[in-house]
C-alpha cells in the first residue's frame, strides 16, 4: 500500500504589500529587497482573517480538484505555528467548517517544515491502512508575529495556505521522506514569549519573530544540501532523477545557492516567493499547486520537495505524481 497525491490548492489573502509599500514605511528599497531575498510582493491576511480561514479556502480548492466528498475525508494535518488559538487546534476548526464528522484532526507545529512534517505522518496513516483519505495542509499567518518596524524581517513574512489530498494507491506515490531537527539552532529563528512563557515587562517585540539572517543562510544551505543528498542515497538515486525541485520559499538566495551546490538546472527549480513571499508552512504546498496549475509540472513527474524552519526543522519527501 503507497500513499499520492490526488489533488491540490492553494489560497492567498486579497491584500497585496509591494516593496514599493515598504518604502513608505521603513528604511528600505525595492532594490535592497530584490538583490537578498528575490521577494517584490507579498500577501497579507486581512483583519478578520485568521489562519484557519486561509486552511479552509486551499483545503476546499483541493477537495474541489479532488472531486471527492469532504466527508470521505478521514484525517485532517495542518502543519501551522500561527494557529487561531491555542485550542481548538485548527485541523478541527477546518474540520467543523467543511462538514466532517468522526475524522482524527490535529495539528504539527514544525515552523517551516510544518507542510512536510504533515504529510509525512498522513503517508503513514494511509500506508498502515489507519487512513484511507488525508487532508494535509500548511498555513500560517506570519504577518502576526512580524515587527513590522524591523526591515530584517518584515520584508520577508507573508500569510498562505496550501493543501493536498492523499488517498491509497497501489503505486508508488509518496517515495521516501526523512525528518530531522536539531535544537541547538534554536536561538537563530524565534519568537521570545508565548502562551506559558511571559515577559515581565513586556515590549513591543516580545512576541514577534527575530532572526540572524547571516546564520540561518549558512545552515540552511549546508542542511538542504546534506538532507538532499542523504535522502536520494537512500532511494539509490541521483540529481538527475528528479525533475522538479521544490524547495521551502524562504529566501531565492538560498534557493540559488543549494541549487548551484547540488548540480541541478535553476530552470528545473519551482520559485514562487517573488509574488507571495515566506508563507512558512504554506510555502512549499503553494509552490507545489502553482507548478501543477501552470502546466510545467505533469502526472508521473519526480519531485523533490525540501522544507526547512525554526527550531530548526528539517524534512525532505520524494514523490511521483
Amino acid at each position: 500500500m503507497f500513499s499520492k497525491i490526488i489533488a491540490t490548492g492553494s489560497y492567498l489573502p486579497e491584500n497585496i504589500v509591494t516593496n514599493r509599500d515598504l518604502e513608505q514605511q521603513i528604511d528600505t528599497t525595492d532594490e535592497w529587497i530584490r538583490s537578498r531575498t528575490g521577494i517584490e510582493q507579498r500577501r497579507i491576511a486581512s483583519i478578520d482573517q485568521n489562519t484557519s480561514d486561509l486552511a479552509y479556502e486551499a483545503a476546499n480548492r483541493a477537495i474541489d480538484k479532488a472531486e471527492i466528498a469532504a466527508e470521505s475525508i478521514d484525517l485532517i494535518i495542518v502543519g501551522t505555528c500561527t494557529p487561531d488559538v491555542v485550542t481548538p487546534n485548527v485541523g478541527t476548526i477546518i474540520q467543523e467548517r467543511l462538514g466532517i464528522k468522526n475524522s482524527a484532526a490535529f495539528s504539527v507545529e514544525a515552523a517551516c517544515s510544518g507542510f512536510i512534517y504533515a504529510m509525512n505522518i498522513a503517508d503513514k496513516f494511509i500506508r498502515s491502512r489507519d487512513a484511507s483519505c488525508a487532508l494535509v495542509v500548511g498555513a500560517d499567518t506570519l504577518s502576526r508575529i512580524t515587527d513590522w518596524t524591523d526591515r530584517n524581517t518584515c520584508v520577508l513574512f507573508a500569510d498562505g495556505a496550501g493543501a493536498a489530498i492523499l488517498q491509497p494507491s497501489d503505486t508508488p506515490g509518496i517515495l521516501s521522506s526523512e525528518l530531522g531537527a536539531d535544537g541547538a539552532y534554536g536561538d537563530l529563528l524565534y519568537v521570545p514569549y508565548g502562551t506559558s512563557r511571559k515577559p515581565e515587562q513586556p515590549k513591543p517585540d516580545d512576541y514577534c519573530l527575530h532572526m540572524k539572517g547571516n546564520e540561518v543562510f549558512k545552515v540552511a544551505v549546508k542542511t538542504l544540501e546534506s538532507i538532499t543528498l542523504e535522502a536520494l542515497a537512500k532511494q539509490n538515486m541521483n540529481i538527475n532523477d528528479i525533475d522538479w525541485l521544490i524547495p521551502h520559499q524562504a529566501n531565492t538566495r538560498i534557493i540559488h545557492s543549494v541549487a548551484k551546490r547540488l548540480g541541478i538546472p535553476i530552470e528545473k527549480v519551482i520559485i514562487t516567493l517573488s509574488h507571495h513571499g515566506n508563507t512558512s508552512a504554506a510555502s512549499i504546498p503553494l509552490a507545489l499547486d502553482e507548478g501543477i496549475d501552470s502546466g510545467k509540472i505533469e502526472s508521473g513527474d519526480t519531485i523533490l520537495m525540501l522544507g526547512f524552519g525554526a527550531g530548526f526543522t528539517w524534512g525532505t519527501m520524494i514523490i511521483k505524481l
